[in-house]
């Protein structure tokens, strides 16, 4: 499925040492602050083993207390909420990317996965300087898989970090190589993907620090969105083509249960406490809830018409969902899944992030070519940003502040919320 061109700018080199500078400057900052306020006598507690490194202060003003959200890594950047913040464009990221997601660690890294029009997955700091390339090739039977001789190609759609940060996994559209079925499609049944021959799909899980893929793991049909639960027990993958949810034991590393969903199952959260998942079926108006202690699927609620995604406030108090042909944002009460509020955003309406603090999110156009950033408090339009030609992935990295944008045309753009 080929794509436009676009035009493509690296940020000139001045650019990027003055954001890495911004970054250390800031940690200097807040460390310094923290020395001076903290009360005589009182020594702080040495940090665990598994905490995140200082949030640059991106942002003039108080420094705030640093809080988590179900990640240790989940920092709030200082400075005022979020929801008294404007985007500005600081960055445009070009190369040799066709990025359908773009996804940040929280801990200074973020990951593009190109899909099979690159086949790659692109690694960047949160200074939005390169890192590598990883190549989505694979030798299935260096992991113990037969039937699959030779060079294997993915195609990465999403990723999802563990808590600690230190594996992502990615979701790949289609397998492609010996013993593996035709490329899939957006237009598909159970049935119909079959009997044309196509196969179960794979996550890859790659190493943070060795930034290489270490482990496969089969899914279903056609895998899209991933989520990894907050105690890192198990990995969710929703399966559009198979109409199921694949459960992966983390630990084990292989899927444990496979449960029926619906038409086109896509954007998954879960819940702090890791008790329940929220599943958006797509080919109606459904989220679908999924007990995490049974494996099992325990009833659902009506949003609206073709939800997309989801995410979740970091107390698991509201859940927030795209509903794509609509263009509408949807504010949920988990307390008694009622849909409280209901914002128009545009055309085509994709992904959607939540900054740490809880106070706004930032949802992207696909057709209308913006960025719309709500105030969760009541779902007011705080500002439209415009971008290239097809937004489609978005994400917020809690160690600067600063909102990812994958444009399907070829471009990454990062916004500071200042």
């Amino acid at each position: 499925m080929a794509r436009g061109t676009h035009a493509r700018r690296r940020p000139p080199r001045r650019v990027v040492l003055r954001r890495w500078a911004v970054l250390l400057g800031g940690v200097a900052a807040v460390v310094v602050v923290a020395v001076v306020l903290w009360p005589a006598g009182s020594p702080p507690s040495p940090a665990p083993a598994s905490a995140g490194r200082v949030p640059a202060a991106r942002t003039a003003g108080a420094v705030r207390t640093t809080t988590t959200t179900t990640s240790p890594f989940a920092h709030v950047p200082p400075g005022p909420p979020t929801d008294q913040r404007r985007l500005t464009l600081i960055d445009t990221i070009g190369g040799d990317i066709s990025p359908k997601s773009v996804d940040a660690s929280d801990t200074g890294i973020v990951l593009a996965q190109n899909m099979m029009y690159r086949h790659s997955v692109t690694v960047y700091s949160s200074a939005g300087v390169l890192l590598t390339t990883i190549p989505d090739t694979v030798d299935m039977a260096s992991f113990g898989i037969p039937g699959h001789p030779g060079i294997t190609h993915g195609a990465p759609v999403e990723a999802a970090f563990t808590p600690d940060a230190r594996y992502a996994y990615v979701s790949n559209y289609s397998m492609y190589g010996s013993g593996f079925g035709p490329e899939g499609s957006d237009t598909c049944t159970p049935a119909s993907a079959r009997a044309a021959g196509d196969t179960d799909s794979y996550v890859y899980r790659i190493d943070t620090k060795t930034l290489a893929i270490d482990q496969v793991i089969e899914v279903g049909l056609v895998p899209k969105y991933l989520a990894v639960s907050p105690d890192g027990q198990w990995l969710l993958v929703s399966n559009w083509c198979s109409f199921d949810l694949s459960i992966v034991n983390i630990a084990q590393g292989k899927e444990v249960a496979r449960l029926p969903m619906g038409a086109y199952p896509r954007g998954i959260a879960i819940a702090p406490d890791s008790s329940l998942a929220y599943v958006a079926v797509m080919g109606g108006d459904d989220v679908v809830k999924v007990d995490l202690h049974t494996l099992t699927t325990v009833g659902s609620f009506t949003v609206g018409s073709n939800p997309r995604h989801l995410v979740m406030d970091p107390a698991g108090r509201y859940l927030y969902v795209t509903l794509n042909a609509p263009g509408d944002a949807v504010k949920v009460s988990l307390a008694d899944d009622h849909v409280l509020s209901t914002v128009h955003t545009g055309s085509d309406e994709r992904s959607m992030a939540i900054a740490t603090d809880g106070r706004s999110l930032y949802v992207v156009n696909y057709q209308s070519d913006t960025i719309t950033k709500i105030r969760t408090a009541d779902m007011a339009t705080l500002q439209v940003v415009p971008t290239g030609v097809h937004p489609i992935g978005i994400s917020y990295d809690a160690t600067t502040g600063d909102v990812w944008v994958a444009v399907y045309t070829g471009q990454i753009l990062v916004f500071a919320d200042r």
